[in-house]
């Protein structure tokens, strides 16, 4: 039968000073742990700081997308069972994404693979900010056009530049909730993290290829290898660290008239040239998705005055 301790060690009973020097040897790695910043609450402190610091998002003067710019992707929101808030393309990471090197005393940073989830806070910070990457030689500056293919990244710094990818779905890889096709961020850039924008309205589409991609716009966000559309699931809400989001996938979501859904309609939302430190989309978010009476929730129009009519 294993010994009980019945007694505190300064009851000189037992094997007292064994005891003693056991709480003297947690004492100390505790406070070794406290100077190395290791305990889990100053790990959690260090995640939530990093990764809600805010983010200034790129102005486009011109409209147009380009190679460089630093963006957040919103779902315009509204689904075929009723409408929902707009989401925001988030990372979602935990202590187990975090890493430093203790030898370089280096600044700890995220490394993949990380989930990602559709965040209700439009607010441009880390956690929501991507960067449109090359992925076939274009240099930055250079304004991406539909169907050309392209990468989203993370920031540099904490996020460790992660590239957002999906693969076809399997009995062991695929969506927590709704078992569809998974998306998430990985280190290294292949074709899986390649991905290409779509004109969202399927009688124009074919019109409007080689044309230059505009900011605040409803796009479609296809996947190169498998031909599946970046979708927001607002029926299938993950419990995250920040709270609850929407669960994202790659799954194209047609109608019976073989168009794609609003939950595959998405928003490359970049700063107000007037206000950099905000985006156009938190500048218009008072009359653009809440009514006047402030009570239910209204999906983004596809034109800045079609929801003033």
């Amino acid at each position: 039968m294993a010994t009980v301790r019945t007694y505190s060690p300064s009851v000189r009973v037992g094997n007292w000073r064994e005891d003693v020097s056991l709480d003297e040897d947690s004492l100390k790695d505790f406070l070794h742990r406290k100077e190395r910043g290791e305990l889990t609450l100053q790990q959690t402190t260090v995640l939530r700081q990093n990764i809600l610091k805010p983010m200034k998002l790129s102005v486009s003067r011109d409209a147009f997308l380009r190679f460089g710019d630093t963006i957040m992707l919103v779902n315009s929101g509204g689904t075929s069972l009723g409408l929902h808030d707009p989401c925001s393309l988030s990372i979602i990471a935990d202590l187990s994404n975090m890493s430093s090197h203790p030898q370089t005393n280096s600044d700890p940073y995220l490394q993949g693979p990380c989930q990602v989830g559709g965040a209700n806070s439009l607010k441009p910070c880390v956690r929501n900010a991507f960067i449109i990457t090359s992925v076939d030689g274009t240099p930055d500056g250079d304004i991406l056009r539909y169907d050309q293919s392209f990468g989203l990244r993370t920031t540099a710094g904490f996020c460790g530049e992660l590239y957002l990818a999906s693969d076809h779905r399997t009995f062991q890889k695929c969506a927590k909730k709704s078992r569809l096709q998974e998306v998430s961020l990985v280190e290294q850039c292949d074709f899986q993290c390649w991905w290409r924008v779509v004109y969202f309205d399927p009688q124009e589409r074919l019109e409007h290829e080689g044309y230059p991609v505009q900011v605040n716009c409803k796009v479609l966000i296809s996947h190169c290898k498998t031909n599946q559309c970046l979708a927001a699931l607002a029926n299938h809400v993950l419990w995250t660290p920040f709270g609850k989001e929407y669960e994202l996938t790659a799954h194209t979501f047609l109608d019976s008239h073989k168009a794609e859904q609003d939950s595959n309609h998405w928003l490359f939302v970049t700063a107000d040239p007037g206000h950099e430190g905000q985006s156009l989309l938190q500048q218009q978010q008072v009359s653009t998705i809440t009514d006047e009476n402030g009570s239910h929730p209204k999906a983004i129009s596809d034109t800045p005055g079609e929801s003033e009519r």
